[in-house]
């Protein structure tokens, strides 16, 4: 039965069916399935990328194949294997080398390029070992030789190849110190690109004189793409001067190891070279070129979630912020349609990509869509029937084996049954355990892509 009114005009507890529950949770997840599925970072190359005869068409722009010398791929990212796929089955032998880095278990055996692991989100040896030859495969081109990178979500943490006198151990303190304290995506890479040989426009000035293309699948707010892997084939946009502030901004000066320091404000103080800026003439033979994003993620699953025969609204694909207040709000906007019928009527789909971020309070285990769906099912408990999906498009949330969680407006109810206080597992970032036992951890392995995150809030 639907909830009915009180006098005081709120939503009087709601018993829900079971049935209908179960319906909508694999709803939601053949939405969440059919917009990751449009991002595949192999069906995104071959979308806007094509061989006409011995001609190499990217986005309208034409390559004459037999005027080059040699034919490299390099890149990094978590999508970087499937994207590399694609790239072979167009030009097969053509290629005369690659080398491509990518996280822990992304890997695959490839005919013409080779994969290199490491870590993510925190850079580690094997990363930047697998850095190091990419940017030795740079340094080979020559001015009569094509280029192709390969970039997606991870590209950042797996081309660790810090400037002189910062070391990899001072990069994952930092790496780590930003990822605590909240920092967004944006203010991590600027960091990131200031104490990189790689990032920042430093991969296309390697490249150079060589042709480059660039193949990108945007993880990031806005699809900027001086952020996405820290642009390391496009000008940079920030400065040493904006690192600094975001030490201040979140109070880690001085806790930020002092190589790391020390070498923002030398280049603060102009004793260091800025990265190159927009019209540096590295960048005159570079083609960038997106070929997924959250938006087409997003656009997908919309009608994934129409032709089930929910009415569907997106909310938007830039959502930032902290991840337990953006819940709230997805929350009050799915009891408002329960209440009034606004913004849509029921049954209803609500729609939002982007990443948010966790300022770590707690010492549990979980990630920002784990996290998310649990302040969701605390807002949402006994509202109505009502379920609540935040996955990562990539298959990994934060430092679990999940994607991220499903839970409905009894969750909270079933969790306290077996003596799981949501409460307290949130104030402890603690909702891996939580989800998992109740079984509502979504866990799908590597989904060779990665454009940010996708929730979905279905209102029966």
């Amino acid at each position: 039965m639907i909830g009915r009114g009180s006098p005081e005009g709120r939503i009087e507890p709601f018993m829900n069916d079971t049935k209908d529950l179960s319906r909508m949770r694999g709803d939601g997840q053949e939405i969440f399935e059919a917009g990751v599925a449009a991002v595949d970072g192999a069906a995104a190359v071959h979308r806007h990328c094509r061989m006409d005869g011995r001609r190499l068409r990217v986005d309208g722009v034409v390559y004459d194949l037999p005027a080059f010398r040699n034919v490299y791929v390099i890149g990094a990212g978590k999508a970087g294997a499937s994207m590399a796929r694609a790239i072979e089955t167009l030009l097969g032998d053509r290629i005369a080398d690659g080398v491509i880095s990518v996280k822990y278990g992304h890997g695959e055996r490839l005919t013409r390029v080779r994969c290199m692991e490491g870590g993510h989100p925190v850079p580690d040896g094997a990363g930047e070992s697998g850095a190091r030859a990419v940017m030795e495969t740079a340094l080979r081109a020559k001015a009569d030789d094509l280029v192709i990178c390969l970039l997606s979500g991870g590209g950042s943490a797996l081309l660790p190849l810090p400037v002189e006198g910062v070391g990899l151990a001072d990069k994952q303190e930092t790496t780590k110190l930003l990822l605590a304290c909240g920092a967004t995506i944006h203010e991590i890479n600027a960091v990131r690109k200031h104490i990189s040989v790689v990032k920042g426009g430093g991969l296309a000035q390697a490249v150079h004189p060589a042709r480059l293309i660039t193949l990108i699948l945007s993880d990031v707010v806005g699809d900027d793409l001086d952020v996405i892997a820290s642009g390391p084939t496009v000008p940079d946009t920030s400065s040493f001067a904006d690192c600094m502030e975001i030490f201040e901004k979140y109070g880690i000066g001085n806790k930020v190891p002092r190589p790391v320091w020390r070498h923002i404000q030398q280049g603060v103080d102009g004793q260091v070279v800025e990265k190159p800026k927009p019209g540096d003439p590295v960048f005159r033979e570079v083609q960038n070129a997106i070929v997924g994003s959250n938006a087409e993620c997003v656009t997908v699953a919309s009608r994934k979630a129409e032709s089930l025969g929910y009415h569907t609204l997106v909310l938007s694909t830039m959502i930032e912020g902290e991840t337990a207040e953006v819940a709230k709000v997805h929350a009050a906007i799915a009891k408002e349609i329960l209440r009034s019928g606004r913004p849509l009527s029921r049954p209803a789909c609500l729609l939002s990509g982007g990443e948010t971020t966790v300022t770590i309070r707690g010492d549990g285990l979980g990630g920002r869509n784990q996290e998310f769906v649990l302040a969701a099912a605390i807002a949402l408990e006994g509202q109505g029937p009502v379920v609540v999906l935040s996955v990562g498009t990539d298959g990994t949330d934060g430092p679990t084996d999940a994607a991220g969680a499903v839970a409905d407006g009894d969750t909270v109810s079933r969790a306290r049954d077996v003596g799981r206080p949501a409460y307290k597992d949130l104030a402890d970032n603690n909702a891996y355990p939580f989800f998992e036992e109740l079984g509502d951890l979504i866990k799908t392995g590597p989904t060779d892509t990665n454009v940010m995150d996708l929730r979905v809030v279905l209102v029966g």
